[in-house]
């Protein structure tokens, strides 16, 4: 089938030719409008400026991972690309359409395409459906399989490639009955029983226990070699996006600031707040010794974000041309850039901090030096 255009049938899948690309996001923006106080008659509405810029793309069978803090952004640019918000800029191109234009009436049939893996198990699950009815329930509402033999043997398969095993033990199992981890597993069987090209697993083992966190991370790792999906996977803990992850997108205040190859990212980090993200990491080793996190201050408000770069108020390397001016990206070697005026300096170890930065405030952390 070839690309889809604006007679297309919006649920039809078109085939990619742009070197695999299945997901291409440009200028992505999403600022949230708030509701006026009582004392700012005349003033305009406040804006929060959620996502700012935001550009990525996702291959077929590639897992791209977005990290950063709370606030950051992660989850709404997964929510746009998803179409669960609509966006206030920007393109998403799907497989040659954009969907960021997609009226009401296309959403439905095309929804099938892009499915989400919410980050809470126990809420994400209707109490009163029984896991049949769960996970059929896209089937129903897209009129895929009208059949209900058929369905069930559809049903059956997702929850078996899920690691349900035997399928037939929890099929009539209410949300109560399951332990998270299975809750979680119905919920990728729920998104799977469309044969969706694209899903967006929004912090999926955060609620989880830590004894079963790499059970589920290696099933999705599974399904996505078995059937070549690609994952957006959202996460705040930078150890997952390394393991689970081909390339890792750093955001911070609405913006991309790294994006490259994981090893790429975690071995060789440029931009100051990844570098502040993998030295908070901590390590299970008693003799290790830590060095100071380079960051400073709070974090700024998306309300009213910084002049110029929107890390400068944090970074120990910040100077005049950070404040009055927004920076580039900067491209520090193949598939790997930064936004950031110095990036190649600071990949090249031509820029070293100030020698007060060195030194946290209260004195070096427990076990450094």
């Amino acid at each position: 089938m070839g690309r889809l255009n604006s007679g297309s049938n919006p649920g039809s899948v078109p085939t990619s030719d742009d070197g695999g690309v299945i997901l291409r996001v440009t200028d992505l923006v999403k600022h949230f409008k708030l509701k006026k106080g009582y004392f700012v008659f005349g003033k305009p509405s406040p804006v929060v400026r959620a996502v700012d810029g935001v550009s990525f793309t996702v291959k077929r069978g590639e897992i791209l991972g977005l990290v950063g803090e709370s606030g950051c952004g992660k989850t709404t640019t997964g929510r746009l690309v998803t179409r669960l918000e609509t966006s206030t800029a920007g393109r998403i191109d799907f497989m040659g359409r954009d969907i960021a234009g997609l009226e009401e009436w296309e959403l439905k049939a095309f929804r099938k395409n892009i499915q989400m893996i919410f980050q809470d198990p126990y809420e994400s699950l209707n109490p009163r459906f029984t896991v049949l009815k769960t996970v059929s329930e896209p089937l129903v509402v897209q009129g895929l399989v009208p059949d209900f033999e058929e369905r069930v043997d559809r049903v059956t398969r997702a929850l078996e490639d899920a690691g349900l095993r035997p399928a037939e033990d929890i099929i009539e199992r209410f949300p109560h009955e399951l332990s998270g981890g299975q809750r979680q597993r119905v919920a990728i069987a729920r998104a799977l029983v469309v044969e969706p090209k694209c899903i967006i697993a929004d912090e999926p083992v955060s609620m989880l226990d830590v004894s079963i966190r790499a059970g589920v991370m290696n099933l999705m790792l599974d399904l996505r070699d078995k059937y070549r999906i690609p994952y957006i996977f959202i996460t705040h803990d930078i150890a997952v996006a390394r393991y689970m992850s081909d390339r890792i997108g750093v955001m911070y205040l609405g913006k991309l600031v790294e994006e490259g190859p994981t090893d790429d990212v975690i071995f060789k980090p440029t931009h100051p707040y990844t570098r502040a993200l993998i030295a908070a990491v901590p390590v299970p080793d008693p003799d290790y010794q830590y060095k100071p996190v380079p960051i400073t201050g709070d974090l700024p408000s998306p309300i009213n974000p910084p002049s110029g770069c929107r890390f400068r108020t944090r970074c120990i390397y910040a100077t005049d041309l950070c404040k009055e001016e927004s920076p580039p990206y900067i491209e520090v070697e193949t598939g790997h850039r930064v936004l950031c005026h110095y990036a190649a300096d600071l990949f090249a170890g031509r820029l070293q901090p100030p020698p007060a930065a060195l030194i946290p405030p209260g004195g070096p952390p427990a076990g450094g030096s």
